[in-house]
């Protein structure tokens, strides 16, 4: 067995793996119903963000402050500001997703405006933000019940890998949102 996969073998319940499973299943079957259904009479695209992608993009940011601030306090081993740090991130995270469902429901996919090396650079900030936002749901679970329930060393084993991932996506949303919005197409 490869070094990365021993260290991330299941210490969880069948039970539990299925409903981390089957509610990482929901959240991307979710997002990818929302947005591959356009609302109807959908003309031009927003040219400025709603307050629901203002909204979103801060959502974000605080994800990914509350991760760095987080992953500070654990090196210093302040574990209470750690545990609130990355509860905090947890939440905005969730929130984020209800909003983003929200938006997405009212405004469908926005396009890139952007052309040239700019849209090359979108689309490789966007596909793998994508993609990792995807497997964060169910990193994310994990490592999190895994803490709540008192397992820290499969929870350190985990978290090494969904901290790097999470603010990836974090930060990447950030700059997305940035790119879709500013890149002055």
């Amino acid at each position: 067995m490869p070094a990365v996969s021993s260290s991330l073998v299941a210490t969880e319940s069948t039970r539990v793996r299925w409903w981390i499973a089957g509610l990482s299943g929901l959240v991307i079957l979710g997002v990818a119903l929302v947005v591959l259904s356009s609302p109807a009479g959908s003309k031009e695209p927003p040219l400025v963000p709603s307050v629901l992608a203002k909204i979103n993009v801060t959502l974000n940011a605080g994800a990914g402050v509350f991760l760095l601030a987080g992953f500070a306090f654990i090196r210093a081993r302040k574990i209470a500001q750690h545990r609130f740090c990355m509860l905090s991130a947890f939440a905005l995270s969730s929130v984020f997703l209800v909003t983003y469902l929200l938006h997405h429901a009212q405004v469908g996919s926005v396009p890139f405006r952007g052309v040239g090396w700019l849209r090359w650079a979108y689309f490789t900030i966007l596909i793998p933000h994508v993609l990792l936002a995807a497997g964060i749901v169910p990193l994310a679970l994990t490592t999190v019940y895994r803490a709540w329930t008192g397992r820290l060393g499969a929870h350190r084993r985990i978290a090494r890998y969904t901290l790097p991932l999470w603010l990836f996506v974090s930060i990447s949303g950030v700059v997305v949102f940035g790119m879709l919005y500013h890149s002055g197409g």
